[in-house]
């Protein structure tokens, strides 16, 4: 429920005699141990007193409109207008749109974010918003009713090995990358991510809790009697290797399964999303005696780009050694290394460099030694691909001092970095076309001037995400990248060997084609493959 108040609710409950201060205690207690929910909630899930009452009086105090929504309240197709992920995202549930007013429940009405956006969006379909409060709890309800589409083929019945069958099928069916299993208080929570977004596609009864661990343990081939944390693998799925983690919570053990399709498609270096254009991609990863480094947050694509560049670098006259934690892809034509409990990076890079190679891929660099040894062999004739983690393409040189590598041999041996992000796709078949508002070709208009570059806004249009069957009731389908390409050329390597900052670095490099992320980012907003929202998510540009 809305925090913002003049007095504590609590106080203000008791004033009104609607809850006693023992109960008000009770509440206090169970917040303690559940930092993150509202009292207002709280006293609503524990049924402290008549919830009719309760709605009611924190209507007063807010002064906000009220109700308890449930399922049976929503009188329309709210995807028609909103996506389900914008929805989740904002703890919103639009229940009713009738001439020109769209009736709109939030659970926290001083999130003045999340109603900014539910407002604007329903602005640009020519409707106002009327704003309702309601408990979390039925927010919740109502929103994971909306999503049922992912869960549609989930059998939860009483049969612990056709379930979990199930959930895994069901999940590799709807493009997951992971399935979550989560004890929670009363129930396991399932959960999917698809496109990087987690939702909810199944609770099942805490009275099946340890059948599904033991079940999970045992395709994973974990010790049933141990608690701590475990690594497995599930081999039962012909055309899946499944990594597997378990990790005890104060309500049990939660698994994490990362699906990997065992021969999936090397996506072309285009496909990704990197700029349509051969001496870009030549210039940037044709490269000898040096290293190119990509950097990104965990989940953002980092070795599906890894794989492309060695698949664009890929000649029958060429050895090319990778060394992964683990082998994600087997590509034909390369000697794959796979990093296991007696051996680390820097062991079996050591290996590599007298395996005669001419182009090897370093997962990751993680460390100064890793770091020192990836430059080595970058300076004796070989060509070097990795990936750090950093925010973007110039912070890898702050990164690699860091770690203690040298200015002179930063500036000497890197060839590229590259920065990225994953955005969602528009979903073709439901995505609705309209004009840029306002505020979109302000955004826009301000990312110009900051970077120094004009757009061609002539006759573009955006697109809003509504949700369709196809995608999940999301409006969204699939993922793209948004690059930075920083390509060292002679004045950078000056500045870097001199120790120049990387604000006047950046100031150089845009003079040489530089562009960071978000210049990306819009020339796809342009194109309509995404939308400002969506580029919003990743990069909070307003």
């Amino acid at each position: 429920m809305d925090n913002r108040r003049r007095q504590p609710i609590g106080i203000e409950l008791v004033k009104r005699g609607i809850i006693s201060e023992d109960q008000i205690q009770t509440a206090l207690d169970f917040q303690k141990n559940h930092p993150r929910e509202k009292l207002g909630d709280i006293i609503y899930e524990l049924k402290l007193c008549d919830e009719n009452t309760l709605i009611a009086a924190i209507g007063e105090i807010f002064g906000e409109k009220t109700m308890l929504l449930n399922p049976a309240d929503v009188k329309i197709k709210a995807e028609d207008y909103i996506s389900l992920d914008v929805l989740k995202q904002n703890n919103a549930v639009l229940f009713d749109v009738d001439d020109g007013r769209a009736k709109v429940c939030f659970s926290d009405t001083a999130n003045k974010k999340a109603i900014d956006t539910i407002r604007l969006l329903l602005l640009n379909r020519g409707l106002v918003m009327d704003r309702y409060i309601t408990f979390k709890s039925n927010i919740d309800r109502v929103l994971n009713g909306f999503g049922g589409k992912v869960s549609d083929k989930i059998s939860v019945g009483s049969d612990i090995t056709e379930m979990v069958d199930s959930i895994i099928k069901t999940g590799m069916d709807k493009r997951a990358s992971d399935i979550h299993f989560e004890p929670m208080d009363n129930i396991v929570r399932i959960r999917y991510r698809i496109d990087g977004q987690l939702f909810n596609v199944a609770e099942i009864s805490k009275d099946k809790q340890q059948q599904l661990i033991g079940r999970l343990k045992a395709i994973s081939n974990m010790h049933q009697e141990k608690q701590e944390s475990q690594d497995g693998r599930i081999i039962l799925y012909p055309d899946y290797n499944i990594r597997v983690s378990s990790q005890k919570n104060v309500y049990g053990e939660k698994f994490v399964l990362r699906l990997l399709k065992k021969n999936a498609n090397v996506k072309e270096i285009f496909e990704l999303g990197f700029p349509n254009d051969e001496n870009i991609i030549r210039n940037s990863f044709d490269k000898r005696n040096s290293i190119t480094i990509i950097a990104a947050p965990t989940g953002e694509g980092k070795t599906t780009s890894l794989y492309s560049i060695i698949q664009y670098l890929n000649k029958p006259e060429i050895n090319i050694t990778t060394i992964e934690d683990p082998v994600e892809i087997r590509i034909p034509g390369l000697n794959q290394v796979e990093i296991d409990a007696k051996s680390t990076f820097i062991d079996a890079l050591r290996t590599v460099l007298r395996q005669d190679p001419d182009i090897i891929l370093v997962g990751e660099i993680r460390d100064k030694e890793t770091a020192e040894i990836a430059m080595q062999a970058g300076q004796t004739g070989h060509y070097v691909l990795s990936t750090i983690h950093t925010i973007d393409a110039i912070e890898v040189i702050t990164r690699l001092k860091k770690m203690g590598v040298s200015d002179y041999d930063i500036a000497s041996t890197v060839a590229t970095t590259v920065s990225q992000r994953l955005v969602r796709k528009l979903c073709p078949h439901c995505a609705r076309e309209r004009d840029f508002n306002e505020k979109e070709l302000e955004i826009i208009h301000g990312i110009e001037e900051r970077n120094n570059v004009k757009f061609d806004l002539n006759g573009k249009k955006t697109y809003d995400a509504v949700g369709c069957k196809e995608c999940n009731g999301v409006g969204y389908f699939d993922r793209i990248g948004v690059f930075e390409i920083l390509v060292f050329n002679d004045q950078l390597r000056e500045l870097i060997s001199q120790g120049e900052s990387t604000l006047k670095i950046k100031e150089e490099a845009m003079k040489y084609g530089y562009r960071p992320l978000i210049v990306d980012g819009i020339e796809k907003v342009l194109a309509g493959i995404t939308n400002i929202e969506e580029l919003n998510r990743k990069l909070r540009i307003y």
